[in-house]
């Protein structure tokens, strides 16, 4: 499988030679005159590099760049300026904006296929990087103190199913007062945050751990399946399949009432349940109970 690349620049004499040496060094090359055509390209298309003209009507190549590093999907795009610009400036403001590399123009065919392969090889390492944790059951994602992503690996969109993001993008409201929480009060950074997943299967949880970076925050990313904690109630509190049934769902915020249908037996009969349970979880009310649950699925 070929590489693809996607060259953005606004002259068609510069797209017809960057084409010609790509497709010399065997990679499939898509073309593009403006940042909005190419932006809407990778909206639809797996690119593995952009190089990029500086200077173009409309968006330019560094607001391009730019909004690529701001938006998860296209982040890890490694981008190559491609550009007449050779002033310190324009190199300093293209590698703010976010790319890997800066070449001036006229190009040299030679030096052109060497940087796009060392690129393309160091994204791919990192890719393999990535899967490898995956793969291990490990899913992460590095949040900023704003809550917006900066990275994670490739599961996470899949298990997050747009579940605790706003387009994969950021944190919701409650999930980014838990990561403040955390990084205002290190005494806090051991409590985890947890949400209902797509439906009442699993929850999702999130844990913090810790700043590898300045205004970096990692986060670590687990699926708690019910069946599962509900096994785990039986054995660490001593209950019947029932009783560690009714506890799970009131931990959960539910009536007994509620609780009656949803495991379809009567309203006595999870009021019997509870009264058991309470005796041998050591408890009185329905406080203290949900206390005692999240303290044996946390700990």
């Amino acid at each position: 499988m070929t590489n693809i690349i996607l060259v953005v620049d606004d002259e068609p004499a510069n797209l017809s030679l960057a084409t010609d040496v790509l497709e010399s060094g065997g990679f499939t090359v898509l073309v593009s005159q403006s940042a909005e055509h190419a932006l809407s390209i990778l909206g639809e298309i797996d690119v593995d590099l952009v190089l990029l003209d500086a200077m173009m009507p409309g968006t330019d190549g560094f607001q391009m760049c730019q909004l690529m590093k701001k938006t998860p999907e296209y982040r890890d795009i490694p981008v190559i300026f491609m550009t007449g610009l050779s002033g310190q400036k324009d190199i300093v403001q293209a590698f703010d904006a976010g790319s890997v590399d800066y070449i001036v123009k006229p190009i040299q065919p030679a030096e052109l296929l060497a940087r796009v392969k060392t690129h393309l090889k160091n994204a791919q390492n990192t890719k393999y990087v990535y899967r490898a944790i995956d793969f291990s059951g490990h899913h992460f994602l590095a949040s900023d103190v704003s809550g917006n992503l900066l990275w994670f690996t490739p599961q996470i969109p899949t298990m997050l199913d747009h579940t605790l993001t706003k387009g994969i993008s950021c944190l919701p409201k409650d999930a980014m007062q838990w990561l403040l929480s955390c990084i205002q009060e290190p005494a806090l950074a051991d409590v985890r945050y947890r949400q209902p997943g797509r439906n009442d299967d699993f929850d999702i949880e999130l844990s913090f751990m810790g700043q590898p970076d300045p205004g970096e925050y990692l986060i670590r990313l687990s699926i708690a399946k019910k069946g599962q904690e509900i096994a785990c109630l039986q054995k660490r509190l001593g209950l019947t399949l029932r009783e560690a049934e009714v506890l799970f769902w009131i931990a959960k915020g539910k009536t007994n009432r509620d609780i009656a249908e949803i495991l379809s037996i009567s309203h006595r009969t999870v009021n019997k349940h509870l009264e058991q349970s309470y005796v041998k979880i050591g408890v009185e009310n329905r406080a203290a109970a949900t206390a005692r649950v999240l303290q044996a699925l946390l700990t």
